[in-house]
């Protein structure tokens, strides 16, 4: 999710760490958990400092070994030590620990539920996972959690831990609640779009939006991608999408040309639904690769473009979203 909402959300941890009645009573390790949990809630994305070598390789490590199964673990502990240390807790490194790994556990649990996709089974396996429920941005939750900090420091501020600990439990319970029925609302839908269209075995995303009542779909044929919207229970195609195996021999040889640029292989690495036309420029040729599980208004945003000479040599290639950041998608 977004950089604000793993924040918020590692504060109200932190609210509900007050269950523990040691922990409401002690302010130092109050405040070292709360230092874990805001700090671990984003570790895992500390994977963005790759953006300095560009962002071909900020593709390449983003979502990976910093959230893998390892990472839930060493996050902890590089946090804990030092944390325990500042704030003289260490009769207490165990509930540090704990409440620091559940930091970091929720931000990849809240990842695989977008439908960017996180490489959580590393090293075991490098497949993308994603549960393609949550938005990048949830306002509900973003509301629900953010009404519990106020609370917790205009109202219960200083009237001991107990209650803030009770309520932070009731705000996680709504929340895994309302996750619950996203995901239920999803499978729902899936059915609905293999049905009204009539492709039982045909591979369908879905891609929710910040209406409930509004989710974008992609359904993959053998030959086709079919690409639309389900408005309030209503499904409806807006555009149609060729395959095509870029891999056969019989794939054009301008596409093939670009395949070694490390753009498209970093794209590659990372892309599930692969789209990739070409066409013809007055000094060579253009090459467009595209991810078509994101996609908006008839446009498919994400993807690399890659530039050739009429000897089909590589020019330049360019890797990148093509919207504002606050245009759908939300991934």
């Amino acid at each position: 999710m977004d950089t604000g909402s793993h924040l918020l959300f590692g504060v109200t941890l932190a609210g509900l760490a007050c269950l523990e009645p040691v922990v409401s009573q002690d302010p130092n390790l109050t405040h070292a958990i709360l230092a874990g949990t805001l700090i671990g809630s984003h570790a895992p994305d500390f994977d963005t400092i790759a953006r300095i070598k560009g962002y071909t390789n900020y593709l390449r490590v983003h979502r990976g070994i910093t959230h893998s199964l390892p990472a839930l673990f060493v996050w902890p502990i590089v946090l804990s030590l030092p944390l325990a240390a500042i704030f003289g807790v260490w009769d207490h490194f165990f509930s540090l620990y704990v409440w620091t790994l559940l930091a970091v556990v929720f931000h990849v649990f809240l990842d695989l539920f977008n439908v960017y996709g996180v490489q959580c089974f590393r090293p075991f396996s490098s497949k993308w996972h994603h549960l393609d429920t949550l938005c990048l941005y949830e306002p509900f939750l973003f509301i629900l959690h953010t009404a519990g900090v106020l609370i917790w420091i205009f109202v219960w501020h200083g009237s001991g831990g107990l209650h803030i600990g009770e309520m932070f439990a009731l705000i996680y319970v709504a929340t895994f609640f309302y996750i619950a029925i996203r995901s239920e609302q999803r499978k729902r839908f899936i059915k609905l779009v293999k049905k009204e269209l009539n492709l039982e075995n045909g591979i369908c995303h879905l891609i929710p939006s910040l209406s409930w009542f509004r989710w974008q779909f992609v359904i993959e044929s053998d030959t086709q991608f079919y690409l639309g919207e389900i408005r309030n229970g209503s499904v409806e195609i807006e555009v149609e999408y060729s395959r095509i195996d870029y891999n056969q021999e019989q794939s054009h040889p301008i596409v093939q040309a670009t395949l070694s640029t490390d753009g498209v292989r970093a794209f590659l690495h990372f892309a599930q639904r692969i789209h990739v036309c070409w066409t013809e420029k007055t000094d060579g040729y253009e090459v467009q690769w595209r991810d078509v599980r994101f996609w908006h208004q008839r446009k498919l945003p994400f993807g690399v473009n890659v530039q050739l000479d009429r000897d089909m040599n590589v020019v330049s290639d360019t890797l990148g979203w093509d919207k504002k950041a606050w245009d759908p998608p939300y991934v």
